[in-house]
């Protein structure tokens, strides 16, 4: 089986609807955040402050071709993963690529539910004005996040609602492509 690969704005479900799909499907979830953390010994971050968000890229772009080489894998990418055309080409040939969306206010308040600080804190996201930088960055990626074989607003869902969207969507591509 081809593999599912999750792409969208950081705080779009990712993760989540990830290990559902793992759960009902029995493929693997693969973060590759979480692969890059463990390739450079150092939180994202870290990474970015130490080394540059440029640097943080490279590793990024090796860790996604790495990725989709293989087959059978549910991969959660991170929020601006897509964006890079290697990247984008690599996810595009390498599975069906869902890109999870979600409004800015939504994003900006999961954000905030997930950190104890109750501020939405990540390396991009670092201002004065997280929710003017979330939407800029939507603004940003909007070309390349709608480059993906299918789009699902997560606002209105719950994770688990989003992964039967994902299982449906290639159920129904799987049978016309019969």
């Amino acid at each position: 089986m081809d593999n599912i690969i999750l792409v969208g704005f950081m705080a779009s479900g990712k993760s989540l609807v990830g290990r559902i799909l793992s759960e009902r499907t029995g493929m693997p979830l693969v973060d590759a955040d979480s692969v890059i953390v463990e390739r450079a010994g150092k939180s994202i971050e870290q990474i970015f402050a130490d080394d540059g968000e440029a640097a943080f890229r490279a590793l990024e772009r090796q860790v996604i071709a790495e990725l989709c080489r293989d087959k059978g894998r549910i991969i959660s990418a991170g929020g601006g993963a897509f964006v890079d055309p290697d990247n984008r080409r690599a996810m595009l040939e390498g599975g069906t690529v869902f890109c999870l969306q979600a409004r800015p206010e939504t994003i900006y308040h999961r954000l905030k539910a997930d950190n104890d600080s109750g501020q939405a804190v990540r390396p991009l996201l670092a201002g004065p004005d997280p929710l003017g930088r979330i939407g800029e960055l939507l603004a940003q990626r909007a070309e390349a996040y709608g480059r993906a074989h299918y789009s699902i607003d997560t606002d209105a869902f719950t994770p688990e609602e989003v992964a039967v969207k994902v299982v449906d969507l290639l159920q129904a591509g799987a049978s016309t492509n019969s």
